[in-house]
């Protein structure tokens, strides 16, 4: 008999299984699938851009987790978006603590947004840098010599190049705008 199970062409073999004291008949986990939507995401019209699953936030899981999508795609706004129409329609407004839609959404929908793109910093200090230059080259041409008040005072003596005195305008006014919260944190 165990010439035959050799020469079998389909051995099987049998494995005893013990059974286990130390196993848990009730499991500890219990994997739940978490709620999603399908966004497809749009900048300023045109698209599909990215077409991606989103989880579902919130104590009732079916809050749109805003905040994050913002930050991935670098947005600075959603809309809701309406693709027949190809026209924006109001915000997503969201909750700035944690980032959440104030709006409620269901399993399994499909959401179409339309998102703002974040400013770059490019055009702000283009348009400054344009705009010193314009007023330094009317300034230039407009005092074709330079005024008396000018040459009796001390000033006359330290010689600016015209584009040192813009980038010092420009970093002044670039500083002071980003830095005028700072004071009123520190309580001034």
């Amino acid at each position: 008999m165990d010439h035959e199970k050799e020469n079998s062409p389909d051995p099987i073999e049998e494995i005893q299984s013990e059974p286990s004291s130390d196993r848990n008949p009730k499991p500890k986990s219990v994997h739940i699938k978490t709620p999603e939507v399908e966004v497809r995401l749009y900048q300023r019209g045109r698209g599909p851009v990215q077409v991606f699953q989103s989880r579902l936030g919130g104590w009732d899981q079916n809050q749109l987790e805003v905040g994050d999508i913002l930050e991935k795609y670098g947005l600075k706004s959603l809309y809701a978006f309406n693709p027949e129409e190809g026209k924006r329609t109001v915000a997503i407004r969201f909750n700035a603590r944690n980032g959440r839609s104030i709006l409620p959404y269901t399993d399994g929908s499909v959401v179409h947004i339309d998102g703002e793109p974040k400013d770059s910093m490019v055009m702000p200090v283009t348009k400054v840098l344009v705009v010193v230059t314009l007023l330094t080259l009317l300034a230039a041409i407009y005092f074709k010599e330079t005024p008396k008040w000018l040459t009796s005072s001390k000033l006359s003596s330290l010689n600016f190049p015209p584009w040192v005195l813009a980038c010092i305008v420009i970093v002044f006014t670039r500083l002071r705008k980003r830095t005028k919260d700072v004071l009123k944190k520190f309580g001034w």
